[in-house]
């Protein structure tokens, strides 16, 4: 998934035609999971409870538990288009090739 969204690229912002801005190596969007600036509060989710600015730093704590909580909100990887075109129902062994993913 990071490697389709951002190339695992952890501070990718990418401004979308709707006005919204993706964010971080799962560009997550700042229309419905986190909050850009106090400005635009009132047209904001922010389901995440987060500032954008908190998914884009090179620590991945943050992302990996907001990416896990649009997983369980939206029933599964549906959310991220590049997931259902590159990697829904493919064989995905190569990603995983020299971990221990049982």
């Amino acid at each position: 998934l990071a490697y389709y969204e951002s190339h695992c690229n952890t501070t990718m912002q990418t401004l979308l035609k709707d006005g919204s801005t993706d964010y971080g190596i799962f560009q997550i969007n700042s229309f419905t999971w986190c909050r850009r600036s106090r400005l635009h509060l009132t047209h904001q989710k922010n389901h995440c409870h987060v500032a954008c600015s908190a998914l884009v730093t090179d620590g991945l704590t943050d992302a990996i538990l907001w990416a896990k909580k649009i997983v369980k909100e939206m029933q599964g990887m549906n959310y991220w288009q590049r997931w259902k075109k590159n990697c829904e129902g493919k064989d995905m062994s190569e990603w995983k090739r020299g971990c221990e993913v049982f």
